[in-house]
């Protein structure tokens, strides 16, 4: 018997514990997307997800009996905290199954409201075979976070919300895919209401097991799943999910890890508030889709379905998003090992902003030096590209190399015997255009560099790293000449780290 979605959407009972969420304009994203962007902001429910939706709707449909035995669910934590303050609310024993992975946010949040926590697993998947055998022990009701036509319900309230909101109605939703259960409800609800609006899915491409199922015709099971976007970490949507996915979605978007990183800044500008990476996936997905069909004066509206992300990510989050939006460029360069190259080098750069350096000398003939650079779009890196092999330097674009994005930047360096009269100083000057120049603009061409680690954190000075050969009788001028500078630097070359890694 098919399910009449329209009616359970309608009757569902999430509002007993939430209110209904606001679509807000982000206007810095609409202007340079060209299009008027919308966010439905559910990071802004009593557990920063959407979850509480379908979680709610599932335990209120269950009897006293029900009730009073408990519910389990497994989850990566939003469906949990969802679970957990649903159950809290309604008087009801919850115990939550949570891959080992999750991260300790979602975790202390489960804990706080009242839940059982079992940690058991790397993957939803395990913990979910750990939860469905608990629950036939103990008989329990199992809540499944997306394949389970209450849970699908509460989420799709959403899109009922999004059309007495929206006026007029949008041209495109974008919605994030993990299981399934949010594009599902927000589907089963607006075709039947709006079927002119077209919803497109938006995954991860290590995690996008809706859209290879929808192009092989059948639900597909991932042997592994990407962890970064956690909160769509799953290898096998739903069964129902898939099909009203199936029947109901226009089209599924595939972005990477940057894509994301760059559009967590993107709200961030616009709304000041941080999505989790799920949160953030509908933004990513949605200007790839602008920029792939090049839409312009459209109507568009991402769900903003979650803010439960943990303080250590930001610093990776950081580096990524201005990878994602091809506003930071990362390159190596071989240039010649001889006083005065690594000026000249700096010097070919031009006006580009420096975001990061990293050199340690290797050879008496060339050296090899890790960049990263602030541009404006493709065209800008090729045009300096050019530039420098007409100068007769090589590069090597790594900005889309994930060894040397994630671990050869750090690692650049190590111990140069061979380097004599090496100094190691700690610099700070402000972070301004120019400000390297200057510095190297103050060194005498004589003082060979032998080591140079920078890296833009933001902050309003730079930090500084460099390994500079000085001879003994010339140490007087050399201070001199770094006091004429002006910048403040601290004399490092007994520093038991430098001794003992780089030395």
């Amino acid at each position: 018997m098919a399910i009449d979605y329209l009616q359970k959407i309608r009757a569902s009972r999430v509002y007993d514990l939430i209110s209904e969420t606001p679509l807000d304009p982000a206007p810095r994203l609409s202007q340079r997307l060209g299009n008027q962007v919308l966010l439905k902001r559910e990071d802004l429910q009593p557990i920063f997800s959407f979850k509480i939706r379908g979680a709610y709707n599932k335990v209120a449909e269950l009897d006293k009996e029900e009730r009073n035995r408990g519910v389990i669910a497994a989850s990566a934590g939003n469906h949990a905290q969802g679970v957990a303050m649903s159950a809290q609310s309604l008087s009801c024993p919850a115990t939550i199954v949570m891959p080992i992975t999750t991260p300790t946010i979602k975790i202390e949040a489960v804990h706080d409201m009242g839940a059982n926590v079992i940690l058991h697993g790397d993957s939803y998947d395990e913990a979910a075979i750990r939860a469905q055998a608990i629950c036939e022990e103990e008989e329990l009701t199992y809540i499944h976070p997306y394949d389970d036509p209450a849970v699908i319900a509460g989420q799709g309230t959403i899109a009922m919300e999004i059309l007495r909101q929206a006026h007029p109605p949008p041209d495109f939703i974008f919605v994030p895919v993990g299981g399934g259960g949010l594009i599902a409800g927000i589907a089963a609800y607006l075709k039947q209401i709006q079927p002119a609006i077209q919803i497109i899915g938006v995954e991860p491409d290590d995690a996008n097991a809706m859209s290879q199922s929808i192009q092989a015709g059948r639900r597909v099971r991932l042997d592994n799943v990407g962890l970064f976007v956690d909160g769509v970490a799953v290898r096998q949507v739903g069964e129902e999910t898939f099909r009203i996915t199936q029947e109901a979605v226009d089209d599924i978007v595939c972005v990477d890890t940057d894509a994301i990183c760059a559009a967590i800044r993107d709200v961030f500008e616009d709304t000041r508030t941080l999505l989790e990476p799920a949160g953030a996936l509908s933004i990513a997905g949605m200007k790839t889709f602008v920029t792939r069909k090049s839409l312009r004066g459209g109507i568009l509206i991402a769900v903003a379905s979650g803010a439960n992300v943990n303080f250590n990510r930001l610093r990776h989050i950081s580096e990524r998003a201005e990878l994602g939006e091809d506003t930071e460029a990362i390159i190596a360069a071989t240039i010649p090992e001889r006083p005065g190259s690594f000026k000249r080098f700096c010097s070919l750069l031009g006006d580009i902003n420096i975001t990061e350096f990293n050199y340690r000398y290797f050879h008496e003939r060339e050296a090899h030096v890790f960049v990263g650079l602030e541009i404006e779009g493709h065209g800008e890196l090729e045009a300096l590209t050019q530039r420098l092999k007409t100068n007769n330097i090589t590069t090597r674009n790594f900005s889309h190399n994930e060894v040397a994005k994630i671990h050869i930047r750090h690692l650049v360096g190590g111990r140069a015997p061979q380097v004599a009269n090496e100094r190691l100083l700690r610099f700070e000057f402000p972070e301004r255009p120019g400000a390297l120049r200057r510095f190297l603009d103050g060194l005498q061409t004589g003082w060979n560099i032998t080591l140079f680690h920078y890296r833009n954190h933001g902050a309003a000075y730079g930090r500084v790293l460099a390994g500079i050969q000085v001879l003994n009788e010339d140490c007087a001028s050399f201070y001199q000449s770094l006091d004429r500078v002006g910048y403040t630097y601290v004399d490092e070359t007994d520093n038991p780290a430098y001794c003992l890694f780089l030395r």
